[in-house]
């Protein structure tokens, strides 16, 4: 029986974002960040089967932006697979007393949006992706706070993959050993944002979690 094309879904902020083209120019659809790397490692891998990527990450976005365009960014999509990486925006918003930030609704709306996609999309696979953070110049100030706080979402997270049966990619320790070895910089140049070298590493560990498991792309 010949395998059914697969749809695969990237959804966050700007480090999913990649700057992604907003037409359908395939050269520049996926962006230039990590989505771009799985698609073209799985895309060569598995060229028989042409397995659809989709980047629909959006630069400056919480967990509670996400949830305001879930229905036509993710819903209505329809896909076999979602990856879904968020939280440095939720935590920089409280952590630079923005208004925004006021409340913390990272874990509230975060399951609220697992159960809204389990319930309308139950055979849907889901990736969730922890979120990480270097201590580099631009970080260095509110330092605890961030290393606290995205500490705390790291643990939500995980805790959320666990009670939606959903896969877990932990990024926070490869970026830590990364960084014992070259400079924070040299892999997130802000302490935030992925270089290319940076955008590698969450691609290998994204590979790594989603290959060995039943969600496997083919």
């Amino acid at each position: 029986m010949e395998n059914q094309r697969k749809t695969i879904l990237f959804q966050g902020d700007s480090i999913t974002d990649g700057n992604w083209g907003r037409n359908q120019d395939p050269n520049h659809i996926l962006g230039h960040g990590y989505v771009y790397l799985i698609a073209a490692q799985l895309g060569l891998e598995f060229a028989q089967s042409q397995p659809l990527f989709i980047n629909r990450g959006v630069s400056g976005n919480r967990v509670s932006d996400l949830y305001a365009r879930w229905n036509e960014d993710a819903l209505s999509l329809k896909p076999d697979l979602i990856s879904i990486l968020a939280g440095v925006n939720d935590a920089g918003r409280i952590i630079q007393g923005q208004p925004e930030g006021a409340t913390d609704r990272f874990e509230r709306i975060y399951r609220q949006l697992l159960s809204e996609t389990r319930e309308i999309l139950p055979e849907t696979g889901l990736v969730l992706c922890e979120p990480f953070v270097l201590q580099t110049a631009a970080t260095a100030n509110g330092w605890d706070q961030w290393r606290s706080k995205i500490d705390e979402y790291g643990s939500i997270v995980r805790q959320l993959a666990e009670e939606y049966h959903t896969l877990f990619v932990p990024l926070q320790e490869a970026f830590n050993q990364a960084a014992q070895n070259v400079t924070a910089e040299y892999w997130l140049w802000d302490g935030v944002h992925p270089t290319a070298a940076g955008h590698q590493l969450l691609a290998r560990e994204w590979l790594k979690t989603v290959q060995q498991s039943d969600l496997a792309i083919r």
